[in-house]
Protein backbone atom coordinates (compact mmCIF):
# COMPACT_ATOMS: atom_id res chain seq x y z
CA UNK A 1 0.00 0.00 0.00
CA UNK A 2 1.37 3.40 -1.07
CA UNK A 3 1.30 5.67 2.59
CA UNK A 4 0.99 9.52 1.91
CA UNK A 5 0.95 10.74 5.66
CA UNK A 6 2.78 9.33 8.57
CA UNK A 7 2.04 9.36 12.23
CA UNK A 8 4.68 9.88 14.37
CA UNK A 9 5.10 9.99 17.68
CA UNK A 10 7.70 11.91 19.33
CA UNK A 11 8.93 11.32 22.95
CA UNK A 12 11.48 8.56 22.64
CA UNK A 13 10.38 7.71 19.25
CA UNK A 14 12.35 10.75 17.42
CA UNK A 15 13.52 12.91 20.92
CA UNK A 16 15.76 11.06 23.23
CA UNK A 17 12.57 11.93 25.96
CA UNK A 18 14.61 9.79 28.47
CA UNK A 19 17.74 10.84 28.05
CA UNK A 20 17.38 14.50 27.77
CA UNK A 21 15.70 14.30 30.73
CA UNK A 22 18.51 12.28 32.84
CA UNK A 23 20.69 15.18 32.43
CA UNK A 24 17.78 17.77 33.03
CA UNK A 25 17.00 16.20 36.16
CA UNK A 26 20.50 15.90 37.36
CA UNK A 27 20.90 19.71 36.88
CA UNK A 28 17.87 20.20 38.49
CA UNK A 29 19.10 18.28 41.89
CA UNK A 30 22.10 20.61 41.77
CA UNK A 31 19.87 23.98 41.27
CA UNK A 32 17.52 23.22 44.34
CA UNK A 33 20.71 22.05 46.61
CA UNK A 34 19.08 18.91 47.08
CA UNK A 35 22.25 17.60 48.40
CA UNK A 36 21.19 19.05 51.70
CA UNK A 37 18.48 16.48 52.10
CA UNK A 38 19.67 13.33 50.14
CA UNK A 39 22.57 11.21 51.24
CA UNK A 40 22.37 9.66 47.99
CA UNK A 41 20.73 11.04 44.60
CA UNK A 42 20.01 8.03 42.91
CA UNK A 43 17.29 7.81 46.06
CA UNK A 44 15.35 10.99 44.06
CA UNK A 45 16.13 10.02 40.63
CA UNK A 46 15.08 6.26 41.08
CA UNK A 47 11.94 7.60 42.94
CA UNK A 48 11.24 10.29 40.51
CA UNK A 49 11.31 8.00 37.64
CA UNK A 50 9.10 5.15 39.38
CA UNK A 51 6.51 8.04 40.08
CA UNK A 52 6.83 9.52 36.64
CA UNK A 53 6.30 6.34 34.35
CA UNK A 54 3.27 5.46 37.03
CA UNK A 55 2.10 8.99 36.53
CA UNK A 56 2.11 9.19 33.42
CA UNK A 57 0.17 5.68 32.49
CA UNK A 58 -2.42 6.92 34.28
CA UNK A 59 -2.93 10.47 32.40
CA UNK A 60 -2.87 8.71 29.15
CA UNK A 61 -5.82 6.91 30.21
CA UNK A 62 -7.58 9.80 31.17
CA UNK A 63 -7.22 8.61 35.19
CA UNK A 64 -5.26 12.04 36.27
CA UNK A 65 -5.18 15.70 35.31
CA UNK A 66 -2.36 17.26 34.32
CA UNK A 67 -2.00 19.38 37.23
CA UNK A 68 -1.46 16.19 39.47
CA UNK A 69 0.87 14.70 37.05
CA UNK A 70 2.96 18.00 37.55
CA UNK A 71 2.73 18.32 41.34
CA UNK A 72 2.80 14.39 42.42
CA UNK A 73 5.76 13.52 40.46
CA UNK A 74 8.16 15.71 42.44
CA UNK A 75 5.85 15.47 45.53
CA UNK A 76 6.78 12.08 46.09
CA UNK A 77 10.39 11.70 45.34
CA UNK A 78 10.79 15.18 47.33
CA UNK A 79 9.28 14.04 49.95
CA UNK A 80 12.06 11.07 50.73
CA UNK A 81 14.50 14.01 51.52
CA UNK A 82 15.24 14.05 55.36
CA UNK A 83 13.78 17.38 56.64
CA UNK A 84 12.56 18.68 53.20
CA UNK A 85 8.48 18.98 53.49
CA UNK A 86 7.75 19.75 49.97
CA UNK A 87 4.59 22.15 49.14
CA UNK A 88 2.48 21.93 46.13
CA UNK A 89 4.19 25.48 45.30
CA UNK A 90 7.61 24.16 45.63
CA UNK A 91 6.81 20.93 43.63
CA UNK A 92 5.31 23.43 40.78
CA UNK A 93 8.36 25.84 40.61
CA UNK A 94 10.58 22.80 40.80
CA UNK A 95 8.54 20.98 37.66
CA UNK A 96 8.75 24.60 36.00
CA UNK A 97 12.15 24.17 35.84
CA UNK A 98 12.50 20.58 35.08
CA UNK A 99 10.43 21.34 31.96
CA UNK A 100 12.21 24.34 31.20
CA UNK A 101 15.37 22.65 31.43
CA UNK A 102 14.77 19.34 29.04
CA UNK A 103 13.35 21.93 26.59
CA UNK A 104 16.14 23.15 25.90
CA UNK A 105 18.00 19.63 25.08
CA UNK A 106 18.76 18.50 21.62
CA UNK A 107 18.85 14.92 21.81
CA UNK A 108 17.14 12.87 19.61
CA UNK A 109 17.28 8.69 19.26
CA UNK A 110 20.05 7.41 17.44
CA UNK A 111 18.63 6.99 13.87
CA UNK A 112 16.07 9.83 13.85
CA UNK A 113 17.46 12.41 11.87
CA UNK A 114 18.54 9.94 9.28
CA UNK A 115 14.97 8.47 8.93
CA UNK A 116 13.33 12.15 9.07
CA UNK A 117 15.69 13.12 6.08
CA UNK A 118 14.60 10.16 4.36
CA UNK A 119 11.12 9.89 4.93
CA UNK A 120 11.09 13.82 3.80
CA UNK A 121 12.98 13.40 0.87
CA UNK A 122 10.43 10.63 -0.27
CA UNK A 123 7.47 13.19 -0.21
CA UNK A 124 5.51 11.97 2.71
CA UNK A 125 3.02 14.19 4.95
CA UNK A 126 4.23 13.66 8.69
CA UNK A 127 2.38 15.37 12.01
CA UNK A 128 3.60 14.54 14.90
CA UNK A 129 1.06 13.07 17.39
CA UNK A 130 1.66 13.43 21.25
CA UNK A 131 0.50 13.74 24.55
CA UNK A 132 3.13 15.76 25.76
CA UNK A 133 2.46 19.22 27.02
CA UNK A 134 2.00 22.26 24.71
CA UNK A 135 4.51 24.53 25.71
CA UNK A 136 7.15 22.08 25.93
CA UNK A 137 7.02 20.09 23.00
CA UNK A 138 7.13 23.41 20.91
CA UNK A 139 10.30 23.95 22.33
CA UNK A 140 11.91 20.73 22.09
CA UNK A 141 10.55 21.01 18.23
CA UNK A 142 13.15 23.74 17.65
CA UNK A 143 15.79 22.41 20.22
CA UNK A 144 16.23 19.27 18.47
CA UNK A 145 15.48 20.78 14.74
CA UNK A 146 13.16 18.96 13.81
CA UNK A 147 9.92 21.37 13.90
CA UNK A 148 10.25 22.21 9.94
CA UNK A 149 10.05 18.63 9.47
CA UNK A 150 6.59 17.98 10.09
CA UNK A 151 3.00 19.55 8.11
CA UNK A 152 0.91 19.18 11.40
CA UNK A 153 1.63 19.10 15.32
CA UNK A 154 -1.18 17.40 16.64
CA UNK A 155 -1.25 17.26 20.51
CA UNK A 156 -3.61 15.78 23.40
CA UNK A 157 -3.78 18.98 25.01
CA UNK A 158 -5.65 20.37 21.67
CA UNK A 159 -7.49 17.20 20.54
CA UNK A 160 -8.88 17.14 24.15
CA UNK A 161 -7.78 14.00 25.13
CA UNK A 162 -4.72 11.09 25.42
CA UNK A 163 -3.29 8.90 22.83
CA UNK A 164 -4.58 6.36 22.70
CA UNK A 165 -8.61 7.66 22.83
CA UNK A 166 -10.71 7.26 19.38
CA UNK A 167 -11.28 11.31 20.30
CA UNK A 168 -7.54 11.96 19.59
CA UNK A 169 -7.20 9.83 16.64
CA UNK A 170 -10.38 11.55 15.24
CA UNK A 171 -8.87 15.11 15.76
CA UNK A 172 -5.55 14.01 14.02
CA UNK A 173 -7.44 13.53 11.02
CA UNK A 174 -9.51 16.29 11.49
CA UNK A 175 -6.33 18.10 11.49
CA UNK A 176 -3.77 16.69 8.99
CA UNK A 177 -6.09 15.64 6.00
CA UNK A 178 -5.10 12.41 6.41
CA UNK A 179 -7.51 9.16 5.46
CA UNK A 180 -6.62 5.90 7.55
CA UNK A 181 -6.05 4.04 4.58
CA UNK A 182 -2.94 6.38 3.54
CA UNK A 183 -1.89 6.57 7.38
CA UNK A 184 0.73 5.07 8.63
CA UNK A 185 1.73 5.34 12.27
CA UNK A 186 5.15 4.97 13.91
CA UNK A 187 5.46 4.94 17.46
CA UNK A 188 7.72 3.34 20.84
CA UNK A 189 4.63 2.60 23.02
CA UNK A 190 2.44 -0.49 22.40
CA UNK A 191 -0.35 0.80 24.39
CA UNK A 192 -1.23 4.81 23.36
CA UNK A 193 0.53 4.67 19.78
CA UNK A 194 0.13 1.48 18.40
CA UNK A 195 -3.15 0.04 19.70
CA UNK A 196 -4.69 3.51 19.55
CA UNK A 197 -3.85 3.54 16.03
CA UNK A 198 -4.57 0.35 15.31
CA UNK A 199 -8.37 0.40 16.89
CA UNK A 200 -8.67 3.97 14.63
CA UNK A 201 -8.03 1.95 11.62
CA UNK A 202 -4.23 2.79 10.90
CA UNK A 203 -1.52 0.11 9.63
CA UNK A 204 1.93 0.49 11.72
CA UNK A 205 4.96 0.41 12.60
CA UNK A 206 6.35 -0.60 16.29
CA UNK A 207 9.55 1.24 17.33
CA UNK A 208 10.25 -1.73 19.73
CA UNK A 209 13.30 -1.36 21.60
CA UNK A 210 13.62 -4.23 23.73
CA UNK A 211 14.09 -7.32 21.32
CA UNK A 212 13.22 -9.82 24.10
CA UNK A 213 9.65 -8.42 24.89
CA UNK A 214 7.91 -8.80 21.30
CA UNK A 215 4.56 -7.13 20.55
CA UNK A 216 1.61 -8.70 22.94
CA UNK A 217 -0.54 -8.27 19.22
CA UNK A 218 0.12 -8.22 15.62
CA UNK A 219 1.50 -5.23 14.54
CA UNK A 220 1.92 -4.05 10.44
CA UNK A 221 5.56 -3.89 10.94
CA UNK A 222 7.85 -4.18 14.48
CA UNK A 223 11.39 -2.76 14.51
CA UNK A 224 14.28 -2.11 16.70
CA UNK A 225 16.22 0.21 15.57
CA UNK A 226 14.69 3.65 13.27
CA UNK A 227 17.46 2.64 10.67
CA UNK A 228 15.06 -0.66 9.93
CA UNK A 229 12.01 1.74 8.87
CA UNK A 230 13.94 3.37 5.94
CA UNK A 231 14.28 -0.55 4.22
CA UNK A 232 10.12 -0.44 3.99
CA UNK A 233 9.11 3.16 3.79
Amino acid sequence: MKYTDLFIDFDDTLYDTHGNAIIALGELYEYLHLDQYFDDPKVFHDDYWNTNIRLWTQYAKGEIERDYLIVERFRHPLSLGKGLNPTVDYCRKASDKFLSLCSTKPGLVDGAQELMDHLRGKGYRMHMCSNGFHEVQYKKLHACGLFDYFTTIILSEDAGANKPSAQFFEYAFKQSGASPQNTLMIGDNFNTDILGAKQAGLDTIYFNRFPDYPAPEPVTHEVHHLRDIIGFL
